[in-house]
């Protein structure tokens, strides 16, 4: 098993799986085009390069399409996941059968143009707020299915992963608060329930969080505050317990948001609504 993927949550059983299921997708009975036009014996060296600055991740995930088709595939990793590349920088070169190659290409970039996109925007909300002391985290807002490997993603743009399911965490938002009748005594019912999960409540206005706090709250998400009201909120908590500001984050914004004294930043829409990365596939024949 590769080490992104382990580290990205993909054991060997669910890197298999999903190479399988979006193979599948693609390929149907076969590659008819190649196979009626390629002869079974061709060979093609291949080269995956940025076309736009990009970070690069998946990588190994990408590798792992040709492997399944090609066993005997020579691969060479020429960038790693987390490095930032100049437009016309080559990431991967590839060697070996023509036909498989060719199957493989198209999930192999799909998945690997959609994650480095993925990884180029989240790079750039982390720079935007070097130096601030506040940590990028992203969201549960992803393609559902693809949440373990676009949270990876993340993670190699350089935000901090936060919930990657229901059960790692409680967060009591506005719904839950509206159905108990009110912040405190929903806090007090979750710290009550004796999960040993960090509670985490949202809070609209500054009048809500003292009795949050009082409640028991670990941490508070303070949403969609102004830049003024999230300056208070850090005033009225002084360090008791670490605050996140989430809600309609944008690149130029987070900085001013960072600055107001929160301890995290969540921004929904690295995995939600990243561009995918610009990757060209370039091959050339070899002797067979």
């Amino acid at each position: 098993m590769m080490e992104a993927a382990t580290a990205a949550g993909l054991d060997d059983g669910a890197l298999s799986a999903f190479v399988e299921m979006v193979l599948g997708e693609d390929l149907g009975a076969g590659d008819a085009t190649s196979n009626a036009t390629i002869p079974p014996d061709m060979r093609f060296s291949a080269v995956l390069a940025a076309r736009q600055p990009i970070v690069v991740a998946g990588l190994e995930l990408a590798a792992a399409f040709f492997r399944r088709l090609d066993p005997a595939v020579e691969i060479e990793f020429v960038a790693k996941d987390g490095e930032a590349v100049d437009a016309g920088t080559p990431i991967l070169r590839l060697a070996g059968l023509a036909r498989p190659m060719l199957a493989a290409e198209r999930s192999a970039l799909n998945t690997l143009q959609h994650l480095s996109g993925i990884a180029t925007v989240t790079r750039e909300y982390a720079d935007a707020i070097a130096g601030t002391g506040c940590i990028l985290l992203d969201t549960r807002k992803t393609i559902p299915g693809l949440r373990v490997i676009e949270k990876y993603a993340a993670r190699m743009g350089g935000a901090q992963n936060h919930r990657m399911r229901l059960d790692d965490g409680i967060l009591i938002k506005d719904n839950h608060i509206a159905a108990r009748g009110g912040v405190a005594a929903t806090v007090a019912a979750a710290k009550a329930a004796n999960t040993g999960l960090e509670v985490q409540v949202e809070v609209d206005t500054v009048d809500q969080i003292e009795p949050a706090l009082k409640a028991g709250a670990d941490r508070l998400l303070c949403d969609n505050m102004d830049l003024a009201t999230l300056r208070e909120a850090v005033r009225v908590v002084a360090g008791r317990v670490p605050i996140e500001a989430s809600g309609g984050v944008r690149l130029n914004t987070i900085r001013d948001i960072a600055l107001t004294g929160v301890t995290y930043v969540s921004v929904g829409r690295i995995t939600q609504s990243s561009p995918a990365a610009d990757i060209g596939l370039d091959y050339s024949p070899t002797a067979a």
